[in-house]
């Protein structure tokens, strides 16, 4: 058996987050569930929050394992560190990924503090990820994430832990682990990384959890099953401005606010499709004027399919790419991985050319980067 560790486990109240306490607790470690209060939806957004709900069965969940069970209120933090940044990204014409930035600023950030805080070794959540420990020599540790050097030549071998995908690739869920640090790789478990969702739910049945058929939760990360749109709507001021056709610079329409649109959507644009019955599509946004840029959908529309994008924000959970490198990349969640050429430049930024065109690649979006089914880290879209 594994050397026993204190873990706090992060309890959603789905099936997820019970199966990994299920079998943490049956490897033999000293256990906490604790739900993460970040979000109660105490300004009616339309939509659903079932945070009360989720509670209920986290505690459920625990008291079926016979473990301790808290509530963390992480509120203010989620605000200052997940709406505010996507709010801020979408007034500005992005399109920010709220759930890689709750991993590494929420769970692997304050929540990870926390628990530190409180004599805990770790924290584990329900992901479908693995992480594998090895070794690597201080020599070739380089920098860190945070600047300082990790160690000198002929130092001790230092401990590396690598993130692969998880074994289910139905379910994978290691793009949203993209921009995590070694350190918080360090203190991150992933109990279900070897298991299919099939298996969990099994899993779950077979131990008498009340939510093993529980449906998986959609939605914003912690705020819930709510459209972007609808939830931008609240607190993002309409900021109306042209529909332009990218191709011949016609007005085709108005449009309520460029934070409604992101590069590649199809519908809601509002305007009709041609005689033709060829669909628009948003290939871009031109801030000066506020126009949302539409072509019709095919490959030679301009702006939607991209060889070659910048990526800034990088981070790495192990030694940075410091010089032209091929690897692979998966340019959003659900698609497969693709073959690239990653060079970084001088100012922490890096150019990245895809052997294959990539479609509708939005500013503030992340590419995780890749080799095989490691991951290596990740950078958002300029």
């Amino acid at each position: 058996m594994a050397v026993r560790e204190k873990i706090l486990v992060a309890m959603s109240g789905g099936v997820d987050s019970s199966v990994a306490a299920l079998l943490l607790k049956e490897q033999g470690h000293e256990l906490v569930g604790a739900y993460m209060k970040n979000w109660i939806n105490e300004d009616e957004v339309v939509g659903h929050c079932p945070w009360e709900q989720d509670i209920t069965d986290a505690r459920a969940a625990c008291e079926r394992l016979g473990i301790e069970f808290r509530v963390v209120n992480l509120m203010q933090d989620y605000r200052e560190r997940v709406v505010a940044h996507l709010l801020d990204g979408y007034a500005h014409g992005l399109t920010p990924n709220p759930d890689v930035r709750c991993n590494r600023e929420i769970k692997f950030g304050v929540f990870r503090a926390w628990a530190k805080d409180h004599g805990f070794a770790a924290v584990a959540t329900g992901h479908y990820a693995r992480r594998k420990e090895g070794e690597m020599r201080s020599a070739e540790c380089g920098v860190r994430n945070d600047g300082n050097a990790c160690g000198g030549p002929g130092g001790p071998a230092l401990p590396q832990f690598a993130l692969l995908e998880g074994a289910d690739k139905n379910k994978d869920q290691s793009y949203f682990l993209a921009l995590l640090a070694q350190d918080q790789l360090a203190d991150a478990r992933f109990p279900l990384g070897d298991l299919t969702k099939p298996e969990v739910r099994e899993r779950a049945r077979a131990a008498g959890l009340a939510n093993a058929d529980k449906k998986d939760s959609q939605g914003i990360c912690f705020i819930g099953e709510v459209k972007m749109r609808d939830f931008l709507r609240q607190y993002v001021p309409d900021a109306p401005g042209p529909i332009v056709h990218a191709g011949d610079g016609r007005r085709l329409g108005e449009h309520r606010g460029l934070h409604y649109f992101t590069l590649g959507q199809r519908k809601g644009i509002g305007i009709p499709s041609n005689t033709d019955h060829q669909a628009y599509v948003v290939v871009g946004k031109r801030a000066p004027d506020r126009a949302l840029l539409v072509a019709f959908d095919a490959p030679d529309a301009p702006g939607l399919f991209q060889t070659e994008v910048r990526v800034h924000s990088l981070h790495w959970n192990g030694p940075p790419v410091t010089a032209p490198r091929v690897m692979e990349g998966r340019v959003r969640y659900r698609d497969p991985r693709v073959a690239l050429e990653f060079v970084p430049e001088a100012d922490g930024t890096a150019v990245v050319r895809f052997q294959v065109p990539q479609r509708a690649l939005a500013s503030g979006q992340v590419l995780a980067l890749h080799e095989g089914e490691r991951l290596l880290g990740g950078g958002i879209y300029f």
